[in-house]
C-alpha cells in the first residue's frame, strides 16, 4: 500500500458499502431495462452494412453455426482443422466479429490482455500493436481468421435465425437433421448444429418514465452514429459535438472507454451516473515487434494457462500478463499465505480475499482523489463496493475525463436519472437540456436464452429448449444437452466459467466440438447426443460444488448479482462452472476429448 494512504477505518468503510448497496436495490430487478422499440427500434439494426438481396437457401451443410463473433469463427477454424470442410457461419451482422462488428464507439478496446484475449494469434501470425488493442484491430483479426480459414465461403450474413427445429425422421428419409429458418426466408438443412450467440449483441435500454418523449438526436453506444458525431472508429475528434450539448446515461466498462472521446469533443457533456466503476490503472503500452519475434511456438497456450493458473489464485514461477486481473489474484493469494501458518480453509480464504480487496480498493479510491481536481467530483467517482462485485475497468484517461471544463458529472446518489422529457433528462430535480442523448446501458445478460437469441430450438418430440431449460440450464459440459442431438451450446457457463477472458472458454469449446464431430463423422453415425444420467450427474455435482459467476448478495446491485434480486435455482444454474475451476475444467476436458471414449454420450447408427 503507498505510504500516503492513511491505515482505513475498515468497520466505516464496509458499512458504506452496505449502505451504498441498499440504496440502489430496485424492486423492478433486470426488469428496469427495456428492449428497444418504438422510435429506438432502429437500435436493432445493422447501420454498418447495407444488405444485399439473395434468393433463398434450401440447401445443406454438414455443420451450421449461429453467430459470427469468437466463439463461431473458433469452432468453424477447429473443425476445418479436423477436415470438416462443410461449415457455414450464420450472422445477423454483416461481417464476422461479433460484439466487436457492433461496438464502433470512440475508445473501444479489449479490456483484458491482447496476447491472450486474441485467439489464434500463432495461427494467424498476427502480433497486437498494443497490450490491450483497439476495436478496428480486433474487428480485422476475426475477418482474418475467416479468412484464412474459408469461413466467408459458406457464411451467411445480415441474417438471422428465426427458427431452429429437429427432423427425427430417418435419415434415409432425409431426416436426423436440423432444419434452420430464418429472416430472408431460408430453410436450410444441417447434420449437426452449434449456437454461440452470446450475451453481447442485443442492446437494452433503461426504462425510465419518457424515455419515448424525447425528440432530441439519440443512439446506443452499440450503434454510434458518426454521421452526427464526426469523428470515427480509430478515435479521431468528433466534431459534429463541437458545440452540442451531449448527455450519456451509464458509467460501466463501455462509457468509461468513451467518455474521455466525449469529454475532448463536446461543447458540454453530462454525464448521469447510478454507480461508479473501479478504474484502477492500465498501463497500456506498445508491442516490440523484436521482443515478440522471440517467443516461441506454444506460446499463446502457456500465456493462456498462466493467466488462468494466476488469475484464479494457483502459482507460477512468473506472471507472463502482468495486468489488473492477475494483480487481483496475487494479492489475496500473497494475503493468504503471509500468515505464519496460512489457513487454506474456505473462510480463511475468504479473509485472504476480503482482507486484499479492502486495500485494493482503498488504492482505487486515493487514485481518484490524485487525478481529479474538484474535490466534490472526485468523492462521487469513488466507488462504494469490492472491486469484484461489478465488472473491474482498467483506464488512464477516463477520470481525467472530468477536469475537462466542459465535463459535468451527474452523480444520482444510487437513484438513477428520474425521467426523460421532449428536451433532456431530469435528474437530481433539474432539467438537463440535451442535443444529444447516448445510451450506454449496455446489453442484455440477465435475460431467458431464446430472447436473447432472438428464436427458440425445438429438439425431439417438440420440446421446446426454453421449456427444457425452465427451471435454469442442464447440459454436460455447458454443451451438449438431451434430447436435442447434434447440438452444441458455446459459452463459458457450466464449464470453466472463466469470465475475466472469455475467448479461453470458447477456444476449448471449439476444439472439444470439432473432436466430436470428427469422431461421429469417421464412425458414420446419426445421431450424438448427451444421456440424461450423464446430465444429470454433471448438474450435480455443478450444483454441491456451488461455483458461481453469480455475485455476492452483499454487492452493489449489477449484471453479476442478478440486479441485487434473490438468485432462484434457475437463475444458479446459469451461472455455475466447473467446481475446482477453470484451470482443473481444461485440464479435464482435454483428458475427457483425447481419450476416445466421450463419457456420457452416445453416438447412434441408424
Amino acid at each position: 500500500m503507498p505510504a500516503d494512504v492513511h491505515t482505513p477505518d475498515l468497520d466505516a468503510i464496509h458499512e458504506r458499502y452496505a449502505e451504498e448497496r441498499d440504496k440502489r436495490i430496485r424492486p423492478d430487478g433486470n426488469e428496469q431495462y427495456i428492449e428497444p422499440t418504438g422510435q429506438y427500434a432502429h437500435f436493432l439494426d445493422d447501420p454498418h452494412t447495407e444488405v444485399a438481396e439473395r434468393a433463398p437457401l434450401f440447401d445443406e451443410v454438414t455443420v451450421a453455426f449461429i453467430g459470427g463473433g469468437f466463439a463461431g469463427l473458433l469452432t468453424g477454424a477447429k473443425l476445418k482443422q479436423a477436415g470438416i470442410d462443410s461449415v457455414r457461419i450464420i450472422e445477423k451482422g454483416g461481417d464476422f466479429g461479433g460484439t466487436w462488428y457492433w461496438n464502433r464507439y470512440p475508445g473501444a478496446m479489449c479490456d483484458t490482455a491482447a496476447f491472450i484475449y486474441l485467439p489464434l494469434l500463432e495461427e494467424t501470425g498476427h502480433m497486437p500493436t498494443e497490450k490491450y488493442t483497439r476495436a478496428p484491430e480486433i474487428r480485422q483479426h476475426c475477418m482474418n481468421i475467416g479468412a484464412q480459414f474459408d469461413l466467408y465461403d459458406d457464411a451467411c450474413f445480415s441474417t438471422e435465425v428465426t427458427g431452429l427445429e429437429w427432423d427425427d425422421r430417418p435419415a434415409s428419409d432425409g431426416g436426423k437433421r436440423w432444419i434452420i429458418r430464418t429472416n430472408r426466408g431460408d430453410e436450410m438443412r444441417a447434420k449437426y448444429v452449434a449456437m454461440g450467440t452470446g450475451p453481447l449483441h442485443r442492446p437494452k435500454l433503461p426504462g425510465i418514465d419518457g424515455i419515448n418523449d424525447y425528440a432530441g438526436h439519440a443512439f446506443h453506444t452499440s450503434r454510434w452514429d458518426y454521421d452526427y458525431t464526426g469523428g470515427d472508429p480509430t478515435g479521431a475528434t468528433m466534431t459534429g459535438l463541437a458545440d452540442k450539448r451531449v448527455g450519456i446515461i451509464g458509467t460501466g466498462a463501455t462509457a468509461v472507454q468513451c467518455i474521455p472521446h466525449l469529454a475532448r469533443s463536446c461543447g458540454e457533456l453530462f454525464v448521469f451516473q447510478r454507480t461508479p466503476s473501479s478504474i484502477d490503472v492500465r498501463n497500456n503500452s506498445a508491442t516490440d515487434p523484436d521482443w515478440f519475434a522471440t517467443l516461441e511456438p506454444g506460446w499463446q497456450q502457456q500465456w493462456l494457462e498462466n493467466f488462468t493458473t494466476l488469475q484464479t489464485g494457483g502459482f507460477t514461477d512468473e506472471d507472463l500478463v502482468m495486468d489488473g486481473w492477475t494483480d487481483i489474484s496475487q494479492r489475496i493469494r500473497d494475503k493468504l499465505l503471509s500468515s505464519p501458518e496460512p489457513d487454506l480453509s474456505p473462510e480463511g480464504m475468504l479473509r485472504a480475499y476480503h482482507d486484499s480487496d479492502d486495500e485494493k480498493m482503498v488504492e482505487v479510491r486515493s487514485r481518484v482523489d490524485q487525478i481529479v481536481d474538484d474535490e466534490i467530483t472526485a468523492e462521487k467517482l469513488k466507488p462504494w463496493y469490492r472491486q469484484l462485485c461489478k465488472r473491474p475497468c482498467f483506464h488512464d484517461e477516463y477520470l481525467q475525463a472530468y477536469n475537462e471544463p466542459g465535463t459535468h458529472l451527474v452523480d444520482t446518489d444510487g437513484r438513477g436519472v428520474e425521467r426523460i422529457d421532449e428536451t433532456g433528462v431530469w435528474a437530481n430535480g433539474e432539467h438537463y437540456e440535451l442535443d444529444c442523448l447516448i445510451f450506454a446501458s449496455g446489453f442484455e445478460v440477465g435475460t431467458s436464452y431464446d430472447r436473447r437469441s432472438g428464436f427458440d430450438t425445438i429438439g425431439r418430440d417438440g420440446v421446446l429448449l426454453s421449456d427444457y431449460w425452465a427451471d435454469g440450464m442442464r447440459s454436460l459440459h455447458g454443451m451438449n444437452v438431451h434430447g436435442f442431438p447434434n447440438a452444441f451450446i458455446v459459452g463459458p457457463t457450466q464449464a470453466a466459467n472463466l469470465i475475466s477472458n472469455i475467448p479461453h472458454n470458447l477456444t476449448e469449446a471449439g476444439e472439444t466440438i470439432a473432436t466430436i464431430v470428427a469422431h461421429a463423422e469417421a464412425s458414420d453415425v446419426d445421431e450424438v447426443e448427451v444421456t440424461r444420467d450423464a446430465e444429470d450427474t454433471w448438474v450435480a455435482l455443478l450444483e454441491a460444488g456451488g461455483r458461481s459467476f453469480g455475485g455476492d448478495a452483499s454487492c452493489t446491485p449489477g449484471y453479476y448479482n442478478n440486479e441485487g434480486q434473490e438468485i432462484s435455482t434457475a437463475q444458479l444454474r446459469n451461472t455455475l462452472g466447473y467446481p475446482d475451476g477453470p484451470v482443473a475444467y481444461f485440464d479435464y476436458i482435454a483428458r475427457w476429448r483425447e481419450d476416445g471414449e466421450f463419457a456420457g454420450l452416445t453416438f447412434t447408427q441408424a
